[in-house]
């Protein structure tokens, strides 16, 4: 008889989303909702799928929470788990060591919470024996390693281990019981299911090591469709992997090429065409989209100066198209004259243009007052809402590059004659 188990990670539920709530407060909503939504999925999924088990490798919660809804909510889902004979597997990441409802939530007797202490539950299953191996942090740091806590495999069983971990390191994750995948295979489970890292991997080796990823993105950085990961242990020992789609809101970044747009109207139209292109391929039930517009074309000031015009059509088009949102729009076209083509000194915008460019922002002065701006600005904020600055030195220069080249555009726009008519 297979012993079959769905395994997760990193759900974050009510992730207080602040960036996303300043630009757009109903797509905050609907992607704050859409992490509760995901769970609920993968409820439906494990008793559709008739599973034995759900494994949650960290992070079910998203720091320090107090919502009682959220209490409900998680009692209400694994109440649905255990009446369907369902076991719960858990284990506590760098988040959940912060949660109040992590320490308060009483679970019924079909899940098991694994504590700070390495953990066995040994059972039977059919003609399989099983072993399932678990450990969490009570801190929301783990500088070393905690693979040498865990239990050695249980002879003659099938052995899985459920660990919280950034592997080696991953960009935009903190270290977080820190280990390498080699030592994971070289520890003899059968299985590894990990969580911490938000982009599914499975790591190649001779025991299976996989990182599931997140089962509901929440901004740009977490793109992608979401999935979890159903795992079947056959009666020969063998396992079978799969994955399931799981998210409600899929976030997509959507490049439109602006070069044969020469009006307004082409320009949105061609920037419906490849929402409605995006929206197709993606397959969950809403798209969130981050417009990219480049090209060469004559509207390139007036994109930028009727920003908020042209972001009021997009959201109408996006609409008209259905369960479509826009998150940002990035636009980064270009004037069609260039200094090659030597007509630049016959516009006098385009001529200071290039001189902003290579004179003006590549002053030292002028580098260092946006430094300081910036940094002012990063040092306001919460810890948790300062990674829009980079998360190294190169990073943060490359955000002033950045800022000074838009800034530059932006202000290039606004100097530009206002055009008669909008085609």
């Amino acid at each position: 008889m297979p012993f079959r188990f769905i395994h997760t990670a990193d759900l974050h539920l009510d992730s207080p989303l602040r960036s996303l709530a300043l630009r757009n407060s109903d797509l905050a909503e609907l992607i704050g909702d859409a992490t509760r939504q995901a769970f609920a999925a993968i409820v439906d999924l494990c008793i559709d799928e008739q599973v034995n088990a759900l494994v949650i490798a960290g992070d079910l919660y998203d720091g320090d929470q107090t919502s009682m809804k959220t209490a409900r909510f998680l009692a209400s889902q694994m109440r649905r788990l255990h009446e369907a004979a369902i076991a719960t597997f858990v284990i506590r990441g760098n988040h959940d060591a912060l949660s109040r409802i992590t320490q308060e939530l009483i679970m019924p007797p079909s899940v098991t919470v694994f504590g700070g202490r390495p953990q066995t539950i040994d059972f039977a299953h059919g003609d399989l024996t099983l072993a399932i191996h678990g450990l969490s942090f009570a801190k929301p740091h783990a500088p070393e390693s905690l693979l040498e806590k865990y239990h050695r495999p249980t002879p003659d069983a099938v052995n899985i281990g459920i660990m919280h971990t950034s592997l080696a390191g991953a960009p935009g994750h903190d270290l977080y019981a820190p280990c390498k995948v080699s030592d994971l295979h070289d520890w003899n489970f059968d299985y590894w299911a990990l969580g911490h890292v938000h982009a599914r991997t499975q790591h190649k080796g001779e025991r299976t090591v996989i990182m599931p990823g997140m089962p509901q993105g929440r901004d740009i950085n977490e793109n992608g469709e979401k999935t979890v990961t159903l795992v079947t242990v056959n009666d020969d020992r063998s396992l079978t992997i799969e994955e399931r789609a799981t998210s409600i809101a899929q976030f997509e970044r959507i490049p439109v090429d602006l070069s044969s747009a020469a009006t307004w109207r082409e320009t949105a139209d061609l920037i419906e065409a490849a929402m409605g292109n995006a929206r197709d391929q993606a397959n969950s039930t809403h798209l969130v989209g981050r417009l990219r517009l480049t090209g060469a074309t004559p509207l390139s000031f007036q994109l930028r100066r009727d920003r908020d015009l042209l972001l009021a059509e997009t959201e109408q088009r996006a609409e008209s198209l259905g369960r479509t949102w826009i998150e940002k729009i990035e636009v980064a076209t270009i004037a069609p004259t260039s200094v090659a083509s030597g007509d630049t000194a016959a516009d006098p915008v385009l001529e200071l243009g290039e001189l902003m460019r290579n004179d003006i922002i590549k002053q030292h002065g002028i580098r260092e007052a946006v430094r300081d701006l910036v940094k002012e600005l990063r040092d306001d904020l919460p810890p948790e809402a300062r990674a829009f600055s980079g998360d190294n030195e190169a990073a943060f220069e490359t955000l002033i590059d950045q800022l000074l080249a838009e800034g530059s555009d932006d202000i290039l726009a606004r100097l530009k004659p206002e055009a008669s008519e909008i085609n």
